[in-house]
C-alpha cells in the first residue's frame, strides 16, 4: 500500500550498500541522503532542490513514512501485528518510548518480499528517530501528527475486502487523504516553520495540500491499477463504473469496455481538478523560493504527464504503458528551472499540458476523517479553482 510518502519509487531488492557500522557514522545528511537513495529514486532527486533547513526534516519526514509503508506492506505479518507495530512507532516518533524494543521486534519478522533497502531501514529507525528528536519542537509536531494519522487510516484500509474496489468515490478521498493528504499538511507546516512569507498563507495552503496530495495519488492509483489487480488489490470507486454500467468485478486486462473507459477518464478528471489546486497551492510561495517550488513542480508535472498518457491510452493493460520516459522528466525538470519564478509562464504551462484532458471538480463532501491536532481541514472541502 504505498502513500505519497509513497509517490515513493521503489528499487527493486538490492543488497545495502553500507554495512550498519559505516552507515552510522555518516553525518545526518549522508545518512539520510543514502536511505532515502535506497526506497525513494523520486524523492533522492527532489529533495536536494529544497533549502537546507527543509531538507533535513523533509528527508527525515519521508524516512518515517516509508517505515509505515514497510510495516503495511509486510506479507509475513497479521492485521493485528500491522496494527500494534504501527501503533508502537507513533509512540515512539512521539517520544513517548524508546525505538530500540521497535527494531528488534520487527526486524527479525520482516521477509524476503520487503526489498533489501526497507530491511536496512529498520535496522537503523533508532538514528533515524535521533534526527526526528533533534528538529525543534513546531517540526516534531508536525511530523509526529503526520506518522500518527497514517498509520492510523492505513491500518483501517489494510483490513477491508479490496478486491473489487472501494464503495465510493467519497471512500477513495479518505484513502488518499490518509496516505497522501496528511503528508501534504505535514510538509506545509514544515514550509510555513521554514518562512514567515510562507506562513502568512497557512489556512489556505493546508487546504490546498490535501487536494494537491489527492492529486498525485490519485495518479498512481490509475497509472498502477493494473499493478495492484495482479495482487487483488482495486482502489477504484465502484460507483463512478457502475453509473456507466461497468461492474469492477469483471475488471480484467485487456477487456477494451468503453463502459470503463468512461468510468477511467472521469476519475482523470477529478484528479486534473486537484492538481490545478496543486498549481495554485505551489504559486502561494514565494518565487524567490525557487527550491521549494521546483520541488513541488516536479511532482506537479511528472503527474500531469502521466495523465496525458493514461487519457490517451485508456485501455492499457500494464503501468509500463503509461509510464513517462526520462525525457520526459528531463523536460519537466528544465521546464520547472525556466519558468519557476513566473506565475504568468506556470499557468500557461499548466494549461498547454492540460489540453484534451477532461476535467472535474473535486468533491466538496468531506470523508469522515478524525480531526487533526493542527487544524480542522478536511479531504473533500471545497475549493475554488485556479
Amino acid at each position: 500500500m504505498n502513500s505519497y510518502g509513497t509517490t515513493l519509487v521503489r528499487m527493486s531488492a538490492s543488497q545495502p550498500s553500507h554495512p550498519t557500522g559505516e552507515l552510522e557514522a555518516l553525518s545526518d545528511d549522508a545518512f539520510q541522503a543514502h536511505l532515502l537513495q535506497g526506497v525513494s529514486r523520486t524523492f533522492a532527486l527532489t529533495i536536494p532542490e529544497l533549502p537546507p533547513a527543509l531538507a533535513k526534516p523533509v528527508s527525515n519526514a519521508y524516512l518515517l513514512c516509508r517505515i509505515v509503508d514497510t510495516i503495511e506492506d509486510e506479507t509475513a505479518l497479521s492485521s493485528a501485528q500491522k496494527h500494534g507495530f504501527c501503533e508502537q512507532f507513533a509512540r515512539v516518533v512521539r517520544g513517548e518510548e524508546p525505538p530500540y524494543g521497535l527494531r528488534d521486534a520487527l526486524a527479525p519478522l520482516l521477509s524476503d518480499q520487503t526489498i533489501a533497502a526497507e530491511h536496512e531501514l529498520v535496522r537503523v529507525i533508532p538514528r533515524v528517530i535521533a534526527i526526528t528528536h533533534s528538529f525543534e519542537p513546531d517540526q516534531r509536531d508536525a511530523l509526529a501528527a503526520c506518522v500518527e494519522i497514517m498509520a492510523r487510516g492505513m491500518a483501517e484500509f489494510q483490513d477491508r475486502d479490496l478486491r473489487f474496489g472501494l464503495a465510493t468515490l467519497r471512500e477513495m478521498d479518505e484513502y488518499c487523504y490518509y496516505v497522501a493528504g496528511v503528508v501534504g499538511e505535514m510538509l506545509t507546516r514544515l514550509f510555513c516553520h521554514y518562512s514567515p512569507e510562507i506562513a502568512a498563507h497557512r489556512s489556505e495552503m493546508m487546504l490546498l495540500a490535501v487536494s494537491f496530495g489527492q492529486g498525485l495519488q490519485m495518479t498512481n492509483i490509475l497509472k498502477d491499477l493494473w499493478d495492484d489487480h495482479a495482487r487483488g488489490v482495486c482502489w477504484l470507486p465502484r460507483e463512478i463504473f457502475a453509473r456507466e454500467g461497468f461492474d469492477l468485478r469483471d475488471l480484467r486486462p485487456g477487456h477494451n469496455n468503453p463502459q470503463f473507459r468512461h468510468g477511467l477518464r472521469q476519475l482523470i478528471g477529478v484528479a486534473q481538478g486537484h492538481l490545478k489546486n496543486a498549481l495554485r497551492y505551489t504559486l502561494l510561495i514565494p518565487a524567490h523560493e525557487t527550491g521549494l517550488r521546483e520541488f513541488c513542480l516536479w511532482a506537479l508535472g511528472m503527474a500531469v504527464i502521466n495523465l496525458r498518457k493514461l487519457n490517451r491510452n485508456l485501455d492499457f493493460t500494464t503501468s509500463s504503458q503509461v509510464k513517462i520516459t526520462r525525457r520526459a522528466v528531463k523536460t519537466i525538470i528544465a521546464t520547472s528551472r525556466l519558468l519557476r519564478s513566473s506565475n504568468l509562464g506556470l499557468k500557461a504551462a499548466f494549461a498547454l499540458a492540460g489540453v484534451g484532458l477532461p476535467h472535474s471538480h473535486p468533491p466538496t463532501s468531506a470523508p469522515p476523517v478524525a480531526a487533526k491536532p493542527e487544524t480542522p481541514t478536511k479531504p473533500g472541502e471545497h475549493l475554488d479553482h485556479v
